[in-house]
């Protein structure tokens, strides 16, 4: 690891270094732990500056739904541990994004499920433009 990748923009030490001294009010949790932040808009700009630290290491799919849109200013409401949601009782609970890992989506036929994929049944036929 060299030191550029130690100290850049988006890694850790910069990151933890801006929070620690950055004039920062913590707004709330969410249900993985992650804590996320407010702080007054930089010079030139109107909107306040919004920023999540993780509990683990930094992965995007790890902010539920609610977060989401309150960091990218779709709401300007925080959405309060344990208040009621504004979720559907039909909507699936936020899942991270699996690929690249074990549990990860596979469809039948795919090499590590077997590779053995069913025949085609024959109610393809191929497209040709017209003459």
């Amino acid at each position: 690891m060299g030191l550029l990748s130690f100290l850049g923009v988006l890694s850790p030490a910069h990151i933890n270094m801006f929070t620690a001294f950055t004039r920062k009010e913590c707004v709330g949790k969410d249900s993985f732990d992650n804590t996320y932040y407010r702080a007054q808009p930089r010079k030139g700009y109107k909107r306040d500056r919004r920023w999540v630290m993780y509990k683990d290491k930094p992965e995007a799919s790890m902010v539920p739904p609610e977060w989401h849109g309150w960091l990218h200013y779709q709401t300007d409401e925080v959405p309060e541990q344990g208040a009621e949601s504004f979720r559907r009782p039909w909507q699936k609970p936020h899942q991270p994004n699996m690929t690249g890992t074990n549990q990860a989506y596979r469809p039948p036929g795919h090499i590590l499920e077997g590779g053995q994929r069913d025949k085609a049944t024959g109610d393809y036929k191929a497209w040709s433009p017209p003459e």
